[in-house]
């Protein structure tokens, strides 16, 4: 029996690179989508939003002389070149799976609703929520905190390169230490860095825990939906 009964995994743009350093490695791809098939197979829901890091972060484009709304407006579209791609890698798996987009592109996927979301999740369909919120200044990470609390999941399952929160960057800080659990007021006043403060916030005003754990490991998303402490729990 798995520990949840509805999901919103979070998955890094970043980390579909894998070892080739840019765009989608197609064995990173199989390889998550594997995961997603053991976890449904639990009779899992599960909703997923996934970043656009790999392809063009807003952002960073705006620092290189990019307009902001239109380089966001990229991000957004990278988000859905990267669901298309999940869905593809899911779908030839044989795990039925449904594209929404927050703002209209039929025919490459349905326009988003709560409900089409949810009832989508009930006839089970692994449903990847593309383009962010729809909206330019918010993060994939406050777009996920948003369809995790619209889907009314029972967690977020932040899917990083890094196996949980520490007291500081463990890549940069050897002595950096991990929590198993920690709480919402904790990470604001030790100014650490799980998702931006406006998810962050999103979070704790609505009583969404978040689960961070290294999802590059395989096995590690079913450790997690079986019960095992391989990450950080954040919540209030």
């Amino acid at each position: 029996m798995a520990k949840f009964k509805r999901i919103l995994l979070k998955l890094s743009g970043e980390s579909l690179q894998g070892a080739q350093g840019y765009g989608i490695d197609i064995d990173r791809l199989n390889d998550y989508a594997d995961q997603i098939k053991e976890a449904r197979a639990l009779g899992v829901e599960i909703g997923i939003v996934i970043g656009g890091g790999n392809i063009f972060r807003g952002l960073t484009g705006a620092g290189k002389g990019f307009d902001r709304v239109k380089g966001d407006q990229m991000g957004m579209c990278a988000t859905v070149i990267n669901s298309l791609a999940l869905s593809s890698a899911l779908e030839a798996k044989g795990v039925k799976s449904k594209v929404l987009t927050a703002i209209r592109m039929e025919p490459i996927g349905e326009f988003y609703s709560k409900w089409k979301a949810i009832e989508a999740l009930q006839q089970g369909y692994v449903v990847i929520m593309s383009g962010g919120t729809g909206n330019p200044y918010f993060t994939t990470d406050t777009g996920s905190s948003l369809r995790g609390i619209e889907i009314e999941a029972d967690v977020m399952l932040k899917g990083t390169r890094v196996d949980g929160v520490y007291t500081a960057d463990p890549e940069k800080d050897p002595t950096a230490t991990k929590f198993s659990e920690i709480t919402y007021d904790e990470i604001y006043n030790r100014g650490l860095k799980v998702m931006d403060l406006t998810a962050t916030t999103m979070c704790k005003q609505n009583n969404l825990p978040i689960y961070v754990f290294n999802m590059d490991i395989y096995g590690n998303l079913l450790r997690v939906l079986n019960g095992e402490d391989i990450g950080t729990l954040v919540k209030n």
